[in-house]
């Protein structure tokens, strides 16, 4: 059993599941994640037409099935009927969609799971059926309050959730560089972690989160030589489609 007390840090995220080798956010790639050691992995989750939620990163099928348009025009049974492996290698063509209870099941305590909500997903004003409301209800329902972490770059989903269900682990995700003023929205929302591009990161930042008893994760780290750099700082974990190699390499 592995629960946000008992992380290493600095904890190799699994971006997607096994991205690297696997058709991302599948069954397949969370599995795949999980034998290769990883304490933590990250999926994407938006709305179907008929309210489900459903792991998938991007809004439209194209990309990562062979369905086409929006996923809010499907209803999940219509999902999954797609393919959501062949496009990756034709070994992975019975991979489908999955929905967020398909995944928690799966994983079963195994990792902490980091559940992004995509901005698209917001709603003002939120229905009874919010994907936020979803979640945190799911989370209960399964027991779950203390091996999952809420990310979006969306921060009213986090300022619903903490004043629905505030023993919930959030993060805010961010292209840009933390200042005095983030550390204060950061303390303000009552979040876990911030999840900041790599590139715009450095020790002092790091330092400064540290300070306000932030955790910091960086996204999307897959050369052995930033693992290094951003271990150097004391970062807390970082999200990588192939964890195994920044071990190996490192």
């Amino acid at each position: 059993m592995t629960t946000l007390s008992t992380l290493k840090f600095p904890v190799l995220i699994a971006h997607r599941g096994y991205k690297a080798r696997y058709p991302e956010n599948t069954l397949a790639a969370f599995e795949a994640a999980l034998d290769s050691g990883a304490e933590m992995i990250e999926l994407d989750i938006t709305l179907s037409q008929d309210r489900s939620m459903v792991v998938i990163h991007d809004d439209t099928l194209n990309r990562t099935s062979n369905g086409k348009g929006a996923v809010r025009d499907y209803s999940i049974t219509e999902l999954k009927k797609f393919d959501a492996g062949n496009w990756f290698d034709d070994r992975f063509s019975d991979e489908k969609i999955p929905t967020l209870v398909e995944v928690l099941k799966q994983v079963n305590r195994r990792a902490v799971v980091n559940i992004e909500i995509k901005s698209s997903a917001f709603e003002d004003p939120a229905p009874a059926d919010a994907i936020e409301n979803q979640v945190i209800a799911l989370i209960q329902k399964m027991n779950l309050l203390d091996c999952v972490l809420i990310s979006s770059f969306e921060k009213r989903f986090l300022e619903r959730i903490a004043a629905i269900e505030p023993t919930l682990a959030l993060g805010v995700i961010s292209w840009e560089p933390a200042d005095a003023a983030t550390v204060k929205m950061l303390k303000k929302l009552g979040v876990y972690s911030w999840h900041a591009w790599h590139k715009i990161l450095t020790a002092e930042q790091v330092e400064f989160l540290h300070a306000a008893n932030l955790k910091v994760f960086s996204f999307t780290v897959n050369e052995p030589d930033i693992f290094q750099r951003l271990s150097e700082m004391s970062i807390d974990g970082v999200f990588t489609d192939d964890g195994p190699a920044l071990t190996t390499h490192s």
